[in-house]
């Protein structure tokens, strides 16, 4: 038996197929990623030499590649992480998004659906397909809103977000129109390790221990639920083993935190792990003009999972974040590898432009 991983490179699914190897008696894995500019094979270096890990480049809108892995490979189980995932980028450059999210998607499940239609018996009920999706896609809330739940409507609000709705919605149909097994999880705001640093948390890392400029959207009065990777990927396992077809679930950290007060925290973090002779980070926090469509708030109501799969998060936010910034302080040779002058060209004028 073996699981087919898309986006395993990528921040959460490296996280996730480091996590499932962890288990010597653990499933091979075979991982599929395209390696855009977020997917990085340096993530998975703790498996060089793993024959329980087979890594395959390639892009999942390629059918006839897909075709032949599942053929070669028989899964049990597709695990779905690849995506374009960044807001900023979506609102640069949408297509990439569509191409992806919804293009993607839609070869991978015709792939999925041609394999599991040619399996018999136990082996065609045990398939499943995981979609892994976003809270994003159920749009913004005000600020005495109940946190979404399952039953909430799509209401997405960015290029990045449409994009994972529609994907949402056609892995819906394929399980009501041809009953694919299908799985769907909305999670909140990840950060642990191996982010790429355009997202909040490792950029303010990376930019801290620079010196340079922290910069804060508008009033920085966002309001995210923060999820630790880790325990994403634990739901992740119990969805797989235990979901019920058909189901989305609904993932989060129970953190509800506004990013100014995310921003303070690292630099309270990096001012007590590694004091700047400067003084305290906090100085380098910079107020810069808010992006379009900026959604307000997000919160999981993750009860459902807990009710019915027994799965709560371990980490706190006060927990995942020490060993989030412990993690990069650690790791700066990843991080210097992933910051490519095409990396530094996107931050500077993405920013720049927001002064």
């Amino acid at each position: 038996m073996t699981i087919l991983v898309t986006g395993g490179a990528g921040f959460i699914g490296s996280n996730f197929v480091l996590d499932w190897l962890a288990d010597a008696a653990a499933e091979p894995v075979v991982n599929l990623d395209a390696l855009t500019y977020a997917g990085n094979r340096r993530n998975l270096a703790a498996l060089e030499g793993d024959a329980r890990h087979v890594f395959v480049h390639g892009d999942i809108g390629d059918r006839a590649l897909l075709d032949r892995l599942l053929a070669e490979h028989r899964p049990r189980a597709l695990v779905h992480f690849a995506a374009e995932s960044h807001v900023d980028r979506s609102i640069h450059g949408p297509g990439a998004f569509i191409k992806t999210n919804i293009e993607g998607t839609f070869t991978l499940l015709e792939a999925a659906r041609a394999h599991w239609n040619g399996l018999a018996g136990d082996a065609k009920a045990a398939f499943r397909f995981l979609h892994v999706s976003t809270d994003e896609v159920y749009g913004s809330l005000g600020p005495g809103e109940p946190a979404f739940t399952e039953a909430n409507p799509c209401q997405p609000n960015s290029p990045y977000a449409a994009s994972k709705a529609a994907s949402d919605h056609l892995v819906r149909a394929w399980h009501h129109t041809y009953g694919l097994p299908v799985l769907t999880t909305n999670c909140s705001n990840n950060y642990g390790p191996f982010q790429f640093p355009e997202k909040l948390i490792p950029l303010v890392i990376v930019n801290a221990l620079a010196g340079k400029p922290l910069p804060i959207y508008g009033d920085g009065m966002q309001v995210r639920d923060w999820l630790y990777v880790g325990d994403h990927c634990s739901a992740i396992r119990a969805v797989l083993a235990r979901g019920r077809c058909g189901e989305v679930y609904n993932i989060g950290g129970w953190n509800e935190k506004p990013n100014r007060d995310i921003v303070h925290a690292i630099c309270a973090l990096l001012d007590e792990l590694r004091p700047d002779a400067a003084g305290p980070r906090a100085r380098l926090i910079t107020h810069v003009k808010d992006r379009p469509g900026h959604d307000r708030r997000y919160a999981i109501d993750a009860r459902k999972i807990e009710r019915e799969l027994g799965w709560r998060p371990r980490q706190t936010f006060e927990t995942g974040i020490r060993r989030t910034v412990q993690w990069y302080l650690e790791n700066a040779a990843w991080v210097a590898a992933v910051q490519s002058g095409s990396y530094r060209d996107w931050v500077a004028t993405h920013y720049a432009a927001r002064g």
